[in-house]
């Protein structure tokens, strides 16, 4: 395994941390538009619907993937034009 890919390992960790409170913070605002709602349902309330429920989660889950692929990317282009190498 090359250097530059050990050395990222650690930076790819917090990367993932980072995006993960973004795209939690992005899935809260959209929540708040799309329902009008500031509590996002959970898979288990009692209360909500189906469509509400699995609506949820779709938004959370494309969030979630949107952030972290931006996150992960920007960080392996910086890794780049740092070392001159690709980390993945």
């Amino acid at each position: 395994m090359k250097a530059v890919k050990i050395a990222y390992k650690p930076v790819g960790l917090v990367l993932g941390a980072v995006s993960g409170m973004i795209a939690g913070a992005a899935f809260k605002q959209t929540w708040k538009v799309v329902e009008g709602d500031d509590d996002a349902p959970d898979a288990t309330d009692e209360d909500r619907s189906w469509r509400q429920i699995l609506l949820a989660a779709a938004i959370q889950g494309a969030i979630y993937a949107v952030v972290k692929a931006t996150v992960d990317r920007s960080g392996a282009v910086a890794t780049r034009r740092l070392t001159g190498t690709w980390p993945g």
